[in-house]
């Protein structure tokens, strides 16, 4: 007589194993969670489980795993069209309209029958979003003006500093230029009072100046012509 370990699978072990990890999928559970299901009503690891359900089971469940994850996919389907209706807003929320949705509606999923909190939005909390947004949306335009008024001011200042520069230097040039006509002149008359000669009892004899060619003063002497 053959000799059969205790750790041994037996078929109805397979079959249970398999059973367990195609209804997990179906559910959209994880084969991890069906391992450890197996593995407590087996006295098993989840770990033997999953190595035998990868070793010696799978490759026999092809086709059931597929048609699993098939209506997996149709429930999942079903679920959002059935809750399509409850998503979340894509807008978001001011902080005064989140206050006023302080009550919910719960929804309960036929899948998992957990509850689904959906706050109540009713026409006057979308009213006032829409008055905060304007609010917003006219206080974003005025600083928009501002900041093209305070840049059309700066270019205007800009302008005025370069115009007043260009004054400037035009004035420290006149005045440069006046400045060595008044020196030419204070050595002009520097030399005319040199030429100025004192006759021998002290009164003074007009002389008697030409210009030459270039500007500068020369005395005639007396008695030329």
């Amino acid at each position: 007589m053959a000799k059969v370990r205790q750790d041994a699978w037996s078929h109805e072990d397979d079959l249970l194993l398999a059973e367990t990890v195609l209804r997990h999928i179906r559910e959209g559970s994880t084969q991890l969670n069906a391992f450890e299901e197996v593995g407590d009503k087996l006295n098993r690891t989840s770990a033997a489980c999953g190595f035998r359900w990868n070793a010696e089971v799978r490759q026999k469940y092809d086709s059931a795993i597929d048609l699993a994850k098939r209506q997996r996919k149709e429930k999942k389907r079903a679920l959002a069209k059935r809750t399509g209706h409850f998503q979340k807003p894509i807008i978001a929320l001011s902080s005064n309209l989140k206050e006023a949705t302080n009550e919910n509606t719960s929804y309960q999923t036929e899948e998992t029958g957990n509850e689904i909190q959906v706050p109540t939005i009713n026409l006057d909390m979308v009213i006032q979003f829409l008055r905060e947004l304007k609010k917003d949306y006219h206080a974003s335009n005025q600083s928009k003006v501002s900041l093209e008024q305070a840049q059309k001011e700066n270019n205007m200042l800009k302008t005025q500093v370069q115009d007043l520069e260009k004054q400037l230097e035009q004035t420290e040039s006149e005045m440069n230029s006046i400045k060595e006509d008044y020196q030419a002149f204070i050595q002009i008359m520097e030399r005319a009072r040199k030429m100025t000669v004192l006759e021998d009892q002290g009164t003074i004899k007009a002389p008697t100046f030409r210009m030459d060619k270039n500007g500068n003063l020369e005395q005639v002497a007396h008695g030329s012509n």
